[in-house]
């Protein structure tokens, strides 16, 4: 596993459970409005945290956090992440993984072993708009399994939507709530432009000035 960052503490990243973040580096998509470029880019990564110096953070916080975050980039990427979450688990942690959808069987397997209690899905766009929205060409058939495996899931979880009013609108946020069939269970997140290291902000041309 790749990690490219380790948040200590979250009261907001599990719903009702104290966490904390990891974040994996390396994503397949390449959305123009990323929150987190430093874990997508390769020119932008950091020095990668061993694998081993979480195990024994998690260690040494077991009874004080409940859950463990693994976001990114894009978890579902690397090939050894079952075999991480198993090593988390075997702490006793809750485990929340966060996603773009784009790797069913790994999602499939992940939730066949048992091995994760919370999934919450990133829906870019409806499907007409999801190549503008990812920045690259994306498997739509990937994304709707994904959507199908979760909801069929026994697990909790969430559907989210950054939403960027110069690339989506509320006929795009209509389109993709027919889309996941579960209003319920759906978040439209505001965007919120990231910044550099200097505090500077980091916005794609494409996104105007919303």
């Amino acid at each position: 596993m790749r990690i490219g960052g380790l948040q200590k503490f979250s009261l907001i990243d599990y719903p009702e459970k104290l966490s904390c973040v990891i974040f994996t580096q390396g994503c397949n998509f390449r959305c123009p409005f990323c929150h987190n470029p430093e874990l997508v880019y390769p020119y932008l990564f950091k020095e990668t945290i061993p694998c081993e110096d979480i195990f024994k953070f998690l260690e040494k916080r077991k009874g004080q956090l409940e859950g463990v975050v693994i976001t990114g980039g894009e978890p579902t990427i690397h090939k050894d992440l079952i075999g991480f979450i198993e090593k988390i688990k075997a702490f006793g942690y809750f485990i929340k993984l966060d996603t773009n959808g784009s790797n069913p069987f790994m999602l499939k397997k992940i939730i066949k072993c048992k091995l994760v209690d919370f999934i919450a899905m990133d829906i870019k766009a409806p499907l007409e708009k999801y190549n503008i929205l990812a920045g690259v060409e994306v498997n739509l058939d990937a994304v709707l399994q994904s959507i199908e495996i979760i909801r069929k899931s026994k697990i909790n979880y969430k559907f989210r939507t950054t939403y960027v009013t110069s690339l989506l609108d509320e006929v795009d946020i209509s389109k993709i709530k027919k889309m996941i069939e579960d209003e319920e269970r759906y978040k439209i997140q505001e965007f919120i432009p990231p910044r550099d290291s200097t505090g500077r902000l980091i916005v794609d041309k494409k996104l105007g000035t919303n």
